[in-house]
């Protein structure tokens, strides 16, 4: 999802600095909407289900969500690091299908798909043919010859169709809608919402469909937050948007679950090492360069970028900060002995870890190792800093692998 480098410290801006406030049912200002790629103007089906005066819109893959939404982020992090928050994301499912779905998806992605059990998803990293980055995703598999692709951001249906010709598939639009139900609390809601449909069985990067108070839908075991969650597609008009969202309300009130909008969940991916295509990594890197090295399966015979990245020499140059006395913020110059050294590309404040962090792209070639850190602040001037190695904590992902044995 792509984000302006200062929605965390004045989250009524857009891309290009101006108010977008959504007031009631009036819509948004057309007059303040700057288009930066291909989408729908659409708001969200869930969006009169929590819109108020103070909400702020922002758009990804062509769809409006809620970049604030007048709650407190603290508040919502600690909902959701204790008991769950539901968030309205505009991540867009792309439908391919038909008899050659597998190998193209094995020459667009840079993972392995032929191995893919039917009702499980697996995150997938799409290269240029210069080995850049130019998006990230989660593919589930819904059927043998059918699967869902589902983008964060960027002009995924251009590079499809780019890369089409030869291949017998179908490509389609699903008018699909994404929820995520995140937090330790997230499975007795989903089991609640599902009638015991959804049991512990339903693992990591399991997914399926099911039927959520008497409406039909994709779930899946995955997530933006780092926390144990789940992430809920409508079906389009097969789904009752309202209905489904009073259901889940119902379930999750006991639970101690809150609506939250974006800005809290983007504390939670950064302290969990989660990456944000556009902004914490783009075409200039490649996937070692990111740190996501792991995620190109080079024994595949054939996919986008192969070529150039059999070559690749590159070392991960993105890694964690702290700082005291103020937070990072995108576009902040880091040094090293006085020298800049790097960018942060992302911060916020960690309400956990008590300090700031964010993420740091350094230039090719830098080392840290006994060199005096700084951050080079807009806001707070010269900053001690430490640059640790991401994620901040929980390298092997056990908080959202693991469901607690007293839920």
């Amino acid at each position: 999802m792509t984000r302006t480098p200062d929605h965390k410290d004045n989250p009524r801006k857009n891309n290009h600095g101006k108010d977008h406030p959504r007031k009631g049912n009036s819509g948004p200002d057309p007059s303040r909407i700057h288009p930066v790629f291909l989408g729908s103007d659409a708001l969200s089906p869930f969006h009169d289900c929590y819109a108020n005066e103070d909400t702020v819109l922002r758009r990804a893959a062509g769809r409006y969500f809620a970049q604030y939404n007048g709650d407190d982020p603290v508040k919502g992090y600690w909902a959701l690091r204790r008991a769950a928050a539901l968030f309205d994301v505009p991540e867009r499912p792309v439908e391919i299908s038909g008899p050659d779905a597998v190998p193209f998806l094995e020459y667009l992605t840079t993972r392995r798909v032929a191995d893919m059990k039917k009702g499980r998803g697996r995150y997938v990293l799409l290269c240029t043919h210069q080995g850049g980055l130019l998006m990230d995703g989660v593919l589930f598999r819904l059927a043998e010859d059918r699967f869902w692709l589902v983008q964060p951001d960027g002009d995924l249906d251009t590079w499809i169709l780019a890369h089409r010709h030869g291949y017998d598939i179908a490509v389609s639009d699903p008018g699909s809608r994404v929820l995520q139900l995140q937090g330790p609390r997230s499975f007795a809601i989903m089991n609640a919402a599902s009638g015991g449909a959804i049991g512990r069985d339903f693992g990591y990067f399991h997914s399926g469909f099911f039927t959520l108070g008497g409406q039909p839908v994709y779930a899946s075991r995955t997530g933006w937050s780092g926390e144990l969650g789940y992430e809920i597609y409508t079906l389009g008009d097969q789904t009752d948007c309202p209905r489904l969202w009073s259901h889940l309300m119902e379930c999750g009130g006991p639970e101690g679950m809150v609506f939250a909008s974006m800005q809290t969940i983007n504390i939670r991916r950064i302290e969990a090492g989660i990456l944000d295509s556009g902004s914490d990594f783009d075409t200039s890197m490649t996937p070692h360069a990111a740190g996501l090295g792991r995620f190109v399966d080079r024994a595949k015979n054939d996919f986008i970028g192969r070529a150039s990245l059999l070559d690749e020499v590159e070392q991960n140059r993105l890694f964690g900060i702290k700082t005291h006395g103020g937070t990072p913020k995108a576009g902040d110059a880091v040094l090293a002995d006085g020298t800049v050294i790097g960018r942060i590309t992302t911060g916020a404040f960690s309400p956990l870890l008590e300090c700031g962090i964010g993420y740091v792209r350094l230039l090719p070639g830098i080392t840290v190792e006994g060199r005096t850190i700084t951050l080079a602040s807009e806001r707070f001037g010269t900053l001690d800093a430490e640059i640790t190695p991401l994620p901040f904590y929980d390298p092997d992902k056990l908080i959202p692998r693991t469901i607690p044995a007293s839920t």
